[in-house]
């Protein structure tokens, strides 16, 4: 069989060739309008296109054997769908940022090797053998679990999404980055594996006093923050798999605390001690950062929340239109930390009107939810916008709605509604309306 293959031209009217034309044939006398017209575009190609006409290297030889990849890799002609870093942004690469391709995504789950990064030291490489997580403070018995005690705990699993709340933060004082992966590509949003937190809480016996949990990181910069104690009984998850698989070291490999719709510094990564307390810590990253200074020159602290947001991914700069005009898909993805999208409003003209979009698959809790509006282009300029609503009845806004309630010094918590000026010859810029 594999001579015949690798050395001749397959039998006349068979083959995969043939079966190309046969099914041509049969989508024209038994599709429907737009079926047929699909068809019949099709068939025109098939009579010009040497590429469904004539028999490739790939119709003809043998591929790869099932060893040859064994852990799957992305096709090669996808090796441009990648995290990518803006270099200016830190001074050294171990406390710094890289962005999810939200532009080359589809659905609303996030490839692991996809998913941003964020660290404050570098990545801790940590062998599982020696993971040790402690749970210490206002408990009736401290405790010490290695990662097979956490394993016997009844485990769950649920699709979040995390957002750094620098998310679009460099967009505050307006349009800058020029690209929908660097203006709100640090979110992903995957299904996690882990243990509720309750229920090791519950195995060490919170005393009456303990109002609040600080997890601990393991890495050198021993990151830590507060949270308080109705959130971390309610749906805190101790994970230790994303995707099914084991977390990747740059998501915290072994273990990392979720924290469902909150801020995603929170979401402690190689989590290695939860400490109950009485009252907040006040740590670094809870006073000089992650807090917002008003115009007033009072801080905003402890904003926990990320607000209803959602943004266009296609088109976007980097996912210009290519085909000219005619039928046109406008995809985007919306969340919000308060529960369920329950609506998302696109428009084509800035703002001035609106439609509602086609909410797409899984509609989760605090996860993404995809968005898509079919439109026919007609070749004209697009001021592309999206607003997201969540079931909590909250309204993404305006930039200018949250430079009016917080000033023009705030980083964190921009989920102000993005526009792309689609240009005529399909290319895209971000741009901001007044």
């Amino acid at each position: 069989m594999s001579d015949k293959k690798a050395s001749g031209q397959p039998p006349k009217d068979s083959g995969p060739d043939m079966n190309r034309r046969t099914l041509l044939k049969a989508g024209l006398a038994t599709g429907g309008a737009a079926a047929s017209a699909a068809a019949l575009s099709g068939a025109a190609m098939a009579d010009s296109d040497r590429l469904i006409a004539e028999i490739q290297d790939w119709n003809r030889y043998l591929g790869d054997g099932v060893q040859a990849n064994p852990y799957g890799m992305p096709s090669e002609f996808e090796s441009h769908v990648v995290r990518r870093d803006v270099e200016w942004l830190t001074a050294s690469t171990e406390s710094s940022i890289n962005f999810t391709p939200l532009h080359e995504l589809d659905g609303i789950l996030t490839p692991n090797g996809l998913c941003f990064e964020r660290h404050h030291g570098g990545v801790a490489e940590i062998s599982p053998a020696d993971h040790r997580l402690m749970i210490n403070g206002l408990v009736d018995t401290p405790l010490v679990f290695t990662l097979e005690d956490l394993k016997r705990f009844p485990r769950e699993n649920r699709i979040y999404f995390l957002e750094c709340a620098a998310n679009s933060g460099m967009e505050w004082r307006g349009a800058q980055l020029n690209g929908c992966q660097y203006t709100h590509g640090m979110i992903h949003c995957v299904m996690y594996t882990g243990v509720p937190l309750k229920y090791l809480l519950e195995e060490a016996g919170v005393k009456t006093t303990g109002k609040w949990v600080m997890p601990e990181g393991a890495d050198s910069s021993a990151m830590t923050r507060s949270i308080p104690m109705e959130k971390a009984l309610d749906d805190c998850l101790v994970a230790f798999k994303m995707n099914g698989e084991a977390l990747r070291p740059e998501q915290g490999y072994p273990l990392r605390l979720v924290v469902p719709g909150w801020e995603g510094n929170m979401w402690v990564k190689w989590l290695r001690r939860l400490e109950v307390g009485d009252q907040p810590w006040h740590q670094r990253e809870e006073t000089s950062k992650y807090t917002d200074l008003l115009a007033s020159g009072k801080a905003r602290r402890f904003t926990w929340v990320m607000d209803a947001k959602s943004v266009v991914t296609n088109p976007s700069p980097q996912a210009p239109i290519t085909h000219g005009k005619g039928p046109l898909v406008i995809s985007g993805v919306a969340w919000s930390g308060n529960g369920k999208i329950t609506r998302v409003d696109v428009s084509i003209d800035g703002g001035r009107n609106w439609k509602t979009a086609r909410l797409d698959g899984p509609s989760l809790p605090k996860a993404m939810h995809r968005f898509y509006l079919d439109i026919d282009w007609d070749g004209s300029e697009l001021l592309l916008q999206s607003r997201a609503m969540d079931e909590e009845g909250f309204f993404q806004p305006t930039k200018d709605e949250l430079r009016i309630a917080r000033g023009e010094n705030s980083i964190y918590h921009n989920n102000g509604i993005q526009t792309w000026h689609v240009k005529g010859d399909g290319t895209v810029e971000n741009v901001e309306v007044a």
